[in-house]
């Protein structure tokens, strides 16, 4: 299988190579020639596999030139050995109609592990087939957990060295204790005076930057990236919907080759994404319910097909959904018009900050998608009508797919059963859980965890238990246009 760029520049890679680059030349990002098609015979021979197993046999169908054996050893190395305190990502019943996938088990609790777990030992592979000597030096921006889990996934990986941007106002305290103690003696970690935009429009102008490029690769290294952009990262988020709709089908919950409907939240588009591409390949996916708060730039796009950053930006408590610039929209839109009308949308997004798709691929969009928003009273209201009536407890995000969820089933009367993705543990925003079940704020953030203990019995994951006793090694702030000098700094 070879890839190729969202913009059309020409260039044709396999995968090992789109994973080394991260980010096509012409700035797109890569996508798959042709997308492979899976069909219930496929589904039926994972449901009796392990997390691992089953995960092979997906990324295999997109990752064809790495051996059967290379992609085994990535995934046991990923899932095995105790890095997730459960199944990797365990299905549980909310009520008759409502499923929880729960992505956070991992050693980070969010859900950017289940693909960052993996996406290292597939990158040290890729330097090895493409006879790279060069030093990888992976750049990320994070609005929150990306950070974490790209710097314990490639903490001390030989070959590489990685460096995190993050908003500085824009993340939670434990969010940001864990980049700021994180161990690992090829790793950086640098705040800005910004928001996550910022700081990935930071990036991306970083990896276009043809002096910077010059002076890496003086020093023998090269750009590479472990967010969503890096066909590496988000390739392995597909595998857990396939898993989830065999849980659910081994389960009874629902008949081999019945539909479901699975409510994401997201801000950067690349989780849910992941899902439209399982979709596509043959899952009976129903209905994609988009799930946004009060940045609901995606909320406007998919009901009026208007994307416009133009717009107030808003702090809130599901800090990871702070976004208006949707990354991986431009894998949907390649898929949806092609290249070159991509290629003009983007031109239009960074001139303008807005673009309009035309009525029949609107249509097209909703045929695919729906698009909900929870506002910060109705996240708080959700967190503690759950727990209440549930005995479920949610961090912010996954309250606010939890209420688009029920949003869209009020809405349509659709009672397909609904998949909500959970994407972080409730610990990591516990002060906002507490206080959304309380009304009582904790004496500081770090407190909330054992507040939040206290008052639900819900076991404090091992990752966050003592976070605030850990030595802070980083500390540095800049401003957002000093971003390319920091890199420049640390090169």
């Amino acid at each position: 299988m070879y890839y190729i760029s969202t913009r059309g520049n020409g260039e044709r890679v396999l995968s090992a190579t789109a994973i080394k680059k991260g980010i096509a030349g012409d700035g797109g990002l890569f996508m798959p020639e042709t997308l492979p098609a899976v069909d219930i015979d496929f589904i039926k021979e994972l449901m009796p596999l392990s997390y691992p197993e089953r995960a092979v046999k997906v990324l295999s169908l997109f990752l064809d030139d790495y051996t059967k054996d290379e992609l085994s050893h990535a995934a046991r190395f990923a899932y095995e050995g105790g890095k997730f305190d459960t199944a990797a990502a365990p299905v549980v019943e909310l009520d008759t109609n409502t499923s929880v996938l729960e992505l956070w088990h991992g050693p980070t609790a969010a859900f950017k592990d289940m693909a960052l777990q993996i996406c290292p030992t597939l990158l040290s592979r890729a330097l090895v087939k493409t006879d790279e000597k060069g030093e990888a030096f992976i750049l990320v921006a994070t609005s929150g957990d990306t950070g974490k889990a790209a710097l314990e996934g490639y903490k001390n990986v030989p070959g590489t060295r990685i460096m995190v941007f993050y908003p500085e106002n824009g993340v939670s305290t434990v969010q940001k204790l864990q980049m700021a103690t994180q161990e690992g003696d090829n790793v950086n970690v640098c705040a800005i005076k910004g928001c996550f935009d910022d700081a990935q429009t930071g990036v991306k102008k970083i990896f276009a930057d043809a002096d910077i490029k010059k002076a890496l690769a003086e020093k023998g290294k090269f750009f590479s990236s472990a967010n969503s952009i890096n066909w590496g990262r988000l390739s392995p988020q597909i595998v857990y919907y396939f898993s989830a709709y065999c849980d659910m089908a081994a389960s009874g919950k629902i008949a081999l080759g019945d539909k479901i409907n699975v409510c994401v939240p997201t801000g950067n588009f690349g989780n849910i994404f992941a899902g439209f591409i399982a979709k596509e390949m043959g899952l009976p996916i129903k209905k994609l319910v988009c799930a946004s708060n009060k940045n609901n730039i995606l909320t406007d796009f998919i009901n009026e097909g208007v994307y416009d950053r133009n717009r107030d930006f808003h702090l809130t408590m599901s800090p990871s959904m702070d976004i208006l610039i949707s990354s991986n929209l431009e894998r949907y839109l390649y898929l949806s018009v092609g290249s070159e009308k991509t290629s003009e949308y983007m031109k239009e997004l960074s001139e303008k900050g807005r673009y309009s798709i035309d009525g029949e691929t609107l249509k097209k969009l909703k045929e695919s998608f729906a698009g909900y928003y929870c506002d910060e009273e109705s996240t708080a209201a959700t967190i503690k009508s759950v727990y209440e009536n549930n005995a479920y407890l949610s961090d912010t995000h996954t309250a606010v797919a939890l209420y688009s969820a029920k949003k869209y089933v009020e809405e349509t009367g659709d009672n397909t059963q609904m998949l909500v993705v959970s994407t972080a543990s409730p610990y990591k925003f516990a002060d906002n859980v507490y206080y959304s079940l309380t009304g009582k704020k904790s004496e500081s953030s770090l407190s909330a965890l054992d507040d939040l203990h206290a008052l639900t019995g819900v076991k404090i994951p091992a990752p966050l238990s003592g976070i605030g006793e850990r030595t802070v090694r980083f500390t540095k702030s800049i401003e957002r246009d000093a971003m390319a000098k920091e890199v420049l700094e640390s090169i």
